[in-house]
């Protein structure tokens, strides 16, 4: 059980056919320590009886990204912090098996980014936004999360997307490329569990080193000591 703000969240890992399927919560499940240490503890779980992954949450919220207010009580703990948020993104991109998301909510910042690290994402049509807001709050993209949004869309799409705050739609959102489906909510999981499901069974240390080779430059940014 972790505590997030006062709110309490468990992430529950079940399974569905042979596809793990993990809800992260029920809060804005902002990227505290304690949350990532939790997923984290997920994620080991999954490895342990390796299947393809889906990751969802419930309610509002996907996740609302850092959790500033942390920050803001430990600013001298900044630059470890913001290494280890990278360095999930890093483990979630390079993942040895097949993974999809399961947009629910809002999408922001940071937590639009854990999307992005996903190999598949499927966002519900009729509610929630996907944005980067950091041109608009004044935090600049790191090299390394510029890194995992730019090996995951088209130029043109990184443009729209990084430097202008807009908050995307479902359907906004698949047409520039950001999520591969908008459903509606009663479809949202069981469409992101039919990506993976034909997937199972592949080989997690083939897998895993196609992955690494393929966002090479993208890993390196996100865990290059000191390009934080």
């Amino acid at each position: 059980m972790i505590r997030i703000d006062d709110e309490l969240s468990t992430p529950q890992l079940s399974k569905r056919d042979s596809v793990h399927v993990l809800d992260i919560g029920d809060t804005e499940n902002r990227l505290s320590p304690e949350w990532m240490e939790e997923f984290g503890a997920a994620l080991d779980e999954v490895l342990s009886e390796p299947a393809p992954l889906v990751v969802t949450a419930t309610g509002k919220f996907y996740s609302n990204g850092l959790d500033l207010d942390w920050l803001g009580r430990n600013p001298n703990q900044f630059l470890a912090y913001v290494t280890r948020v990278q360095a999930l993104f890093a483990r979630v991109l390079t993942l040895p098996v097949p993974t999809a998301t399961a947009i629910n909510g809002h999408a922001f910042g940071a937590g639009a980014m854990l999307a992005m690290a996903f190999d598949w994402r499927v966002m519900r049509d009729d509610r929630g936004f996907f944005c980067f807001p950091e041109v608009d709050i004044s935090i600049p993209f790191t090299p390394g999360m510029a890194a995992l949004i730019q090996s995951k869309v088209t130029p043109r799409a990184a443009v729209d997307s990084m430097t202008t705050g807009r908050r995307f739609s479902g359907a906004d959102a698949v047409a520039v490329g950001l999520v591969d489906h908008a459903v509606t909510e009663s479809d949202l999981v069981d469409r992101a569990v039919e990506r993976v499901v034909p997937l199972a069974g592949k080989s997690t240390e083939t897998l895993g080193k196609i992955k690494s080779t393929m966002f090479a430059e993208a890993v390196t940014a996100l865990t290059e000591v000191g390009a934080v």
